[in-house]
C-alpha cells in the first residue's frame, strides 16, 4: 500500500540545469535549476522555473534570453556552488573558475566547460505561486564534438549529465541501460 506525503515538489529525477543570463550591467551570471525540462516540440522549448528573488529573474525578463547548460559529473563542484550564491553578491564564474561564452543567437551567456547547452530566446512567461515559469524557444543546441557515439547521436554516458534528488538533496548520475523506449513494450500490444 502506497503512503501519503501530502503536496510535494517530488519528481524523479529532475534535471540539473545551469541557467545563463547577463544582468543590467551586462555581468555574466550562472543559477543551478532543478525546475525545469522540455515542454515543447514544435517549436522546441525547454521550461525553467524561477523565484522572482533570484538575480536570474531580472536577467531573464530584462534580455528576453536564457542559456541552459546540462551539467556533468566532472563540474559538480562548480555546478552545486552556482546554486548556492546570489550573482548579486559574487561573480560566479570567476570564483567558480567557469569560463564565460558569448551565445551568438541570444543575449545570454553559457559555461564553456559544460558539455551540452541550448541558446533560448524568451518564449513565455507564466507566474505560478512563488516560481515564474520562463518558456524559452530553443534556437540551437551545442555539443562538445568527443560527446557523440559511433551513431552520430549524443550519448549519454559521455555526456555524463548531474541529475537531482529532490528529497534527499543530492547529485546522482546516469544508470545502465535498461531497455530500448518504444521498443521494450511491443509485446505488450
Amino acid at each position: 500500500m502506497k503512503q501519503s506525503l501530502g503536496a510535494k515538489t517530488l519528481m524523479f529525477p529532475t534535471p540539473v540545469l545551469m541557467i545563463g543570463s547577463y544582468d543590467k550591467n551586462g555581468k555574466p551570471n550562472l543559477m543551478n535549476a532543478a525546475w525545469g525540462g522540455i515542454c515543447c516540440s514544435e517549436p522546441p522549448c525547454v521550461t525553467v522555473s524561477v523565484r522572482k528573488s533570484r538575480h536570474t529573474y531580472d536577467a531573464i525578463v530584462e534580455r528576453k534570453a536564457f542559456t541552459v547548460g546540462i551539467a556533468s559529473e566532472p563540474w559538480i563542484k562548480q555546478a552545486d556552488y552556482v546554486g548556492i550564491v546570489s550573482g548579486k553578491d559574487a561573480d560566479k564564474f570567476a570564483a567558480s573558475g567557469l569560463t564565460p561564452v558569448r551565445s551568438e543567437l541570444v543575449d545570454a551567456p553559457y559555461a564553456e566547460e559544460f558539455p551540452v547547452v541550448l541558446e533560448c530566446r524568451l518564449l513565455h512567461t507564466l507566474e505560478i505561486g512563488v516560481h515564474t515559469q520562463f518558456i524559452g524557444e530553443i534556437l540551437d543546441v551545442k555539443m562538445d564534438a568527443a560527446l557523440f557515439g559511433d551513431d552520430g547521436l549524443p550519448d549519454i554516458t559521455k555526456i555524463r549529465p548531474l541529475i537531482y534528488d529532490v528529497s534527499r538533496r543530492e547529485y546522482r548520475g546516469v544508470g545502465p541501460l535498461l531497455g530500448k523506449a518504444f521498443s521494450v513494450g511491443k509485446d505488450l500490444a
